[in-house]
């Protein structure tokens, strides 16, 4: 298969030749898709402004490179194999015909409700197939698709609408999560209060629950497709146009609206899948993340779409109606790559190996880990009880803002090791910077993880907001991207990715900003402060500690905590719920003003018997009152 590396040698020249001659090296990959118009210049970039621009002047739809080329030889192959939360009713198979023409009937359907080029979309949706349809749709139209994860809370759907000033909301009457119906289009209603952007909203049917449907704005998706054109011609789109915004959470409290491009992004993702997952043309490929982050429209929508790919979209949860679904599913519909987060693993592990002991799961080849470091007792039963020590594991290190994986072995070609993200993928270039800014060049480093090369896929800016684009990821260090991340590296150059080193924490695979969540504690009528950190958490891989300060004692301590969730839960989403709160006198400052987050880490994880410097501190007797009162 061409673009497909085989060999660790293989690698090894091809990683050389992307570092020599980057502009040559991707200028190959992107002559295999179809463009209108081929590229002016390859690339532009300055990372003190910071402007890139890959395959500037190239005209092309992603569209018609993920569904019209593949018409031809694969017309009737499955592009989305989707799987109902219910194992009742039935696994749908959606062809690139098929699907093709979907997208060109929403296409259709967007236009007659006013959508033009540039203009911005909310996507606050279940995991059916027509989110894929609805993500196509605006691509093929040229507008830009926001999507929101649909276990966001009505605040969080309201910031982000007005965020972007999208003008149309796709969502649902609701969407079914396990034993759970989740009132999407109740909480759509919720939000829509307050976003005088949005003229349209169209629902589709997916519970039959009863919804409010406002006359002027509503339309149900279904009537909208029934007279719609099967035929519409995509859109020319420049290389650089905004493909999609998707919001990450950051260290200051508003989310962060990633934006990025046509061609780049295309050229990357396409690239990384078929590589990271050594993919081949018959494989049945299942990631089992959500399309509302980035791993989902990676890697459920345009990596595998760009290849030809079929798609495993899951409706459910793994643990509905019984333990053993994923590995029900595995079997039943014999998975090849299979490709989960950490947490989930964890979580499966915890219930017991008699709940995958009864499936059959020789179909797969490839197994793969996302979201965040995978721990070394997790690897190892994954590696034994799942690939039976006979599936490479790939384990994935990348974010929102690289749009596609930066780290990771390749299936069966690369090395491996447990807990490593272990090599850069070609046209990465990765460093490891100290506290000064200098690169640490010793055989082994430990410090900031920067990289200092442009690559196709990365984020262009923060919608409408460049200036904290350059502040965030661009002013800590000269002339580097800096991921946020600290990292290791090996002898043998293999990288180690050892958490963040900013105030986000990574809860199931999620960023979370700590400063988002203090945000909703605060509301709190009788909190006057709060500060969140992470501790190490079982399941999750970090629990969410808050310590608080009343302003008046509380009659009912449960009761207070219990109203503190359930602010979080309505201002973020229940994702971001604090698993343990800690009520204190006061909290440990330097004489600034400054929290010193770095003590409270150390206390909510149990090390208490080395908090390292505390001379800084206005009031170092805080410190142990905060430790007796430790849960």
């Amino acid at each position: 298969m061409k673009n497909k590396i085989n060999s660790f040698k293989e690698y090894k020249e091809e990683y050389k030749k992307s570092i020599q001659n980057p502009e040559l090296f991707w200028a190959k990959k992107a002559k295999q898709f179809c463009w209108q118009k081929k590229w002016d210049t390859v690339l532009k970039w300055d990372f003190k402004k910071p402007e890139i621009k890959w395959f500037e002047g190239g005209k092309l739809n992603i569209t018609n490179n993920c569904l019209d080329r593949h018409l031809k030889n694969y017309a009737n192959k499955t592009a989305i194999k989707w799987i109902p939360n219910n194992p009742v009713e039935e696994t749908i198979n959606i062809s690139y015909s098929q699907l093709h023409r979907q997208v060109c009937k929403f296409s259709n359907v967007l236009k007659k409700n006013n959508i033009k080029v540039g203009d911005r979309i909310c996507i606050y949706m279940p995991m059916v197939p027509e989110i894929v349809v609805a993500v196509l749709a605006c691509a093929r139209i040229g507008a830009i698709h926001s999507v929101v994860f649909a276990g966001f809370s009505a605040s969080s759907l309201k910031e982000r609408i007005n965020d972007a000033s999208c003008n149309l909301l796709i969502t649902s009457d609701g969407g079914f999560r396990g034993d759970k119906i989740i009132p999407l289009k109740n909480i759509s209603d919720e939000a829509m209060k307050e976003t005088p952007s949005i003229k349209k909203c169209v629902v589709l049917k997916r519970t039959n629950k009863k919804v409010s449907m406002n006359k002027e704005r509503d339309v149900w998706w279904h009537e909208e497709m029934s007279s719609a054109s099967e035929k519409f011609n995509a859109e020319t789109m420049d290389s650089e146009d905004p493909l999609f915004i998707l919001y990450t959470s950051g260290s200051t409290g508003k989310p962060k609206g990633i934006l990025h491009t046509v061609a780049g992004y295309m050229i990357y993702t396409s690239y990384t899948f078929k590589n990271v997952f050594q993919y081949d043309e018959q494989d049945i490929y299942w990631c089992t993340a959500d399309i509302g982050w980035i791993t989902g429209h990676s890697y459920i929508i345009y990596g595998p779409l760009l290849n030809a790919a079929t798609s495993v979209m899951f409706e459910g949860v793994p643990s509905h109606p019984h333990e053993g679904r994923f590995w029900e599913i595995i079997e039943k519909e014999k998975i090849n790559i299979f490709y989960t987060a950490p947490t989930a693993i964890r979580a499966l592990q915890a219930k017991g190996d008699k709940f995958i002991t009864p499936f059959n799961l020789k179909s797969l080849k490839v197994l793969g880990t996302v979201g965040e470091p995978i721990n070394d007792d997790a690897w190892k039963w994954y590696d034994k009880h799942v690939g039976n020590n006979n599936c490479p594991i790939v384990d994935s290190w990348w974010q929102t803002e690289t749009g596609g994986i930066m780290i990771s072995n390749l299936a069966g070609v690369t090395p491996s090791k447990a807990t490593f993200a272990t090599f850069p993928l070609p046209g990465i270039q990765p460093c490891i910077l100290d506290d000064q800014g200098d690169e640490i060049n010793d055989s082994e480093a430990e410090g900031s993880l920067c990289v200092k090369f442009p690559w196709p896929s990365i984020a262009r800016t923060i919608y409408g907001d460049h200036k904290r684009f350059k502040d965030t990821y661009f002013k800590k260090f000269k002339n580097k991207y800096f991921t946020g991340d600290g990292a290791l590296k090996n002898t043998n150059g293999m990288y180690k990715i050892t958490g963040r080193v900013d105030d986000v924490i990574i809860v199931s695979g999620h960023n979370l900003g700590t400063a988002e969540i203090e945000s909703a504690i605060n509301k709190h009528q009788n909190i006057c402060e709060s500060a969140v950190v992470e501790f190490p958490h079982k399941i999750k891989g970090h629990g969410i500690h808050a310590f608080v300060i009343f302003r008046e004692p509380p009659k009912n301590l449960d009761q207070q905590k219990k109203e503190i969730n359930n602010l979080i839960s309505s201002n973020i989403g229940p994702i971001a719920k604090a698993d343990k709160i800690q009520f204190v006198q006061g909290l440990p400052k330097t004489r600034s003003g400054k929290i010193m987050r770095r003590i409270l880490r150390k206390i909510a994880s149990g090390e208490t018997k080395s908090l390292g410097d505390t001379s800084t501190l206005l009031d170092p007797s805080i410190i142990d009152k905060i430790k007796s009162n430790r849960e």
